[in-house]
């Protein structure tokens, strides 16, 4: 069995941080639980991957049943070429003790031309790297490689009848692009190896590395030092700043010396935690509550983006609204009622949406939504994609006021928002008997990810259980903005 110390992906651990690749490679218990949306983004990858093979087909897939079996991936791909196939996919390399597996190989007749597939919109400098670390293995295994590419998504690709998979996807050349790395390479190989070989774990401290290009797999490890309320919760201050303060010794919010300047926002954030008091500037808050005009509905919306376009007259990743809730008050004294529509993924969702939101808004009173770009954004894409929806959609965005502001703007702000204005954060401090805490579905990342997973589900049960979750959630998304709401009337009476 031929033996290796490095793959493709520790290796890329590796240029983020050495530290990451050492506890990778010998403490791999140690590493951060992967969230639901994490594992969705991975599965993604993979779909995308098989999905890109049908731009070559009459191909044999390498890979071997137990995926830590690398070296049964490289002898099948050494048969493979040995008995003339021209199309190969996760095929198996090992050369100077890294292995790597190429998405799909194809042999022309000036040699093997390399198709390394992302399920991204672009090119970035890790996938550069990505591809410089494959031909330098490949080319160092034997193999006459004449040209590399990187396949992507076509982000301009629209959907018109059955997925067209040329259109989908972009295909480029990167060889020039990775000429100045490929010298490179096999000098942070060696420099790798000895990280890995090394007793001790390398010295090196928290930075802007942990999050760069990707949140560190060991980020919890590293940072469980940082206490809370910590320099690191203060809301938009520049993470290359933070660090100043950190390497400085002002870690807590409590160290930060009072002649230290500040930004506005900043200052009421760390005051308000110093003295631990809220803030509250009733005069804005007033002046703002009189753009509510009753009937006040109270909005919100989920969506998700499928990477392959489901739906006609739709693109890749783009943001498809599926759900919607809705809180009525007809006036300050009227009783609350409640609305909502929860599509179904096997259709497009878009059409049945607009059509009850329209019906539903009427034509005059407000329409509160938090964080009005989201939803107004969605509402636009729809009448981009759906022209006869115009003159109902702008009456919409017409009404839109956003509850956001006073939280964003600081004219309220409590300790336990923790310099964050998302509905999340501001529920539980002005409302604590309201949370998302104990929901099976309470974030719109899981909502999103939920709601795509229905398509692959045959469980009636289970379909139902989700179904139930979703429409929970988003209820509770627009029963807080009315508590909110009455929160700030309350607060000018």
């Amino acid at each position: 069995m031929k033996s290796y110390q490095l793959s493709k992906s520790s290796f890329i651990k590796g240029l983020q941080c050495e530290k990451h690749l050492f506890l990778y490679k010998h403490h791999y218990e140690l590493m951060d639980k992967v969230s639901e949306l994490q594992q969705a983004v991975f599965d993604r990858g993979t779909d995308i991957g098989k999905l890109a093979q049908e731009l070559f087909p009459g191909g044999v897939d390498a890979s071997p049943q137990n995926v830590r079996r690398g070296d049964i991936a490289v002898e099948t791909t050494k048969e493979l070429i040995a008995d003339g196939q021209r199309v190969i996919y996760e095929a198996g390399f090992i050369h100077d003790d890294i292995l790597v597996y190429s998405d799909i190989i194809v042999n022309e007749n000036d040699g093997w031309k390399i198709y390394e597939v992302k399920s991204s919109t672009g090119i970035t400098e890790t996938y550069l790297w990505d591809v410089a670390v494959q031909f330098y293995v490949l080319s160092g295994a034997g193999l006459k490689v004449s040209d590399i590419s990187l396949v992507y998504i076509n982000n301009e690709y629209v959907r018109k009848g059955e997925i067209e998979i040329q259109k989908l996807f972009l295909k480029e050349s990167v060889l020039k692009d990775i000429e100045h790395l490929l010298p490179l390479v096999e000098s942070h190989t060696r420099k790798f190896k000895q990280v890995i070989n090394r007793p001790e774990m390398p010295d090196i401290d928290i930075g802007e590395h942990c999050t760069n290009p990707y949140r560190c797999g060991f980020f919890n490890y590293c940072w469980n030092k940082i206490p809370e309320d910590s320099i690191f919760e203060i809301s938009n201050m520049h993470l290359k700043k933070k660090f100043e303060l950190y390497r400085d010794g002002i870690i807590k919010l409590d160290d930060i010396p009072e002649e230290m300047v500040l930004s506005k926002n900043h200052k009421i954030q760390v005051d308000a935690y110093k003295n631990n008091s809220a803030i509250i500037e009733k005069e804005e808050i007033e002046e703002f509550l009189t753009d509510f005009k009753y009937p006040l509905y109270f909005m919100d919306f989920e969506s998700f983006q499928p990477a392959v376009p489901l739906y006609d007259n739709s693109r890749p990743y783009q943001q498809i609204p599926f759900q919607f809730s809705i809180h009525l008050l007809e006036n300050k004294d009227a009783e609350l009622k409640h609305y909502e529509y929860l599509g179904d993924p096997n259709n497009d969702p878009r059409k049945p949406f607009i059509d009850k939101l329209v019906q539903l808004t009427g034509d005059n009173g407000s329409i509160v939504v938090y964080n009005k770009a989201f939803e107004n954004t969605r509402l636009r894409e729809i009448v981009r994609d759906y022209p006869q929806y115009a003159e109902g959609v702008e009456k919409i965005i017409e009404r839109v006021v956003d509850l956001m502001i006073p939280f964003q703007k600081k004219y309220y702000y409590m300790p336990a928002m923790k310099g964050s204005f998302s509905i999340k954060s501001v529920l539980p401090a002005l409302v604590p008997e309201l949370s998302y805490k104990d929901m099976e579905i309470g974030d719109g990342g899981t909502a999103s990810v939920s709601f795509e997973n229905i398509l692959s589900m045959d469980d009636m049960f289970e379909i139902e259980k989700i179904r139930n979750n979703l429409l929970e959630y988003c209820k509770l998304d627009t029963l807080a903005m009315v508590k909110i709401y009455e929160k700030l009337r309350d607060i000018c009476k």
